[in-house]
């Protein structure tokens, strides 16, 4: 968990960064054409404040020829620690890594929000989590919320079972997660659901003390 926790915090800190060059602005979830269709992750515009240097098309689909064969080279801090070695399995190229969409997220609507207007206190607002089910890191796809639906599920890295059983059942039930003043927390299963609606509101927010 030390190790996982400590790659959040880098994604943390990227944020930070990309904010601090952008006038205080996060990076919206998705990267868009002018025609409005989503392109690439919000993972992608951070690369350079992971000191990451790809090659990737800004102006094309993730999916496209060349962005795809950039899959397999997702930055270390992206990938779930403790990776079975074997490079032809499908989590070397995706990433538990997400950000909550939805009406009243950070991350609602295409553009990047300024957390320093959250009506929500400073550290009580989740901007990146650990989701229940990897995705390749460069498409446009997190974590979809709604008040009127069910929590999404969560912490998949840590579950055990499927394709993630090679994990081995040592590995404590939860998931890591930034939250808008850099801090990274470990949340766990026992968290009432009602404080973790607040905390993926950005006009909301409560992370009780317990969390951190």
């Amino acid at each position: 968990m030390v190790k996982a926790k400590a790659n959040m915090r880098q994604i943390a800190v990227a944020l930070e960064d990309y904010a601090a060059a952008h006038d205080g602005q996060l990076p919206p979830a998705a990267v868009y054409d002018k025609d409005g269709k989503a392109l690439l992750s919000w993972r992608v515009p951070l690369l350079p404040y992971l000191e990451e240097d790809l090659p990737i098309h800004l102006d094309e689909p993730w999916d496209s020829p060349d962005n795809l064969s950039l899959l397999p080279r997702m930055p270390q801090v992206y990938r779930a620690v403790h990776y079975p070695s074997n490079e032809s399995l499908p989590q070397r190229s995706s990433t538990f890594c997400q950000v909550f969409t939805g009406k009243g997220t950070a991350f609602d609507g295409t553009e990047g929000r300024y957390p320093e207007v959250f009506g929500a206190p400073a550290g009580s607002v989740f901007l990146v989590v650990e989701a229940a089910k990897p995705v390749p890191w460069t498409k446009p796809a997190d974590i979809e919320y709604d008040d009127d639906q069910p929590l999404p599920q969560l912490g998949g890295v840590f579950v055990g079972g499927g394709m993630f059983s090679l994990f081995g059942e040592n590995r404590p039930r939860g998931f890591c997660a930034a939250l808008d003043n850099g801090q990274v927390i470990f949340v766990e299963p026992t968290v009432d659901p009602a404080d973790l609606r607040r905390a993926i509101k950005r006009n909301e927010g409560n992370v009780p003390q317990k969390w951190k």
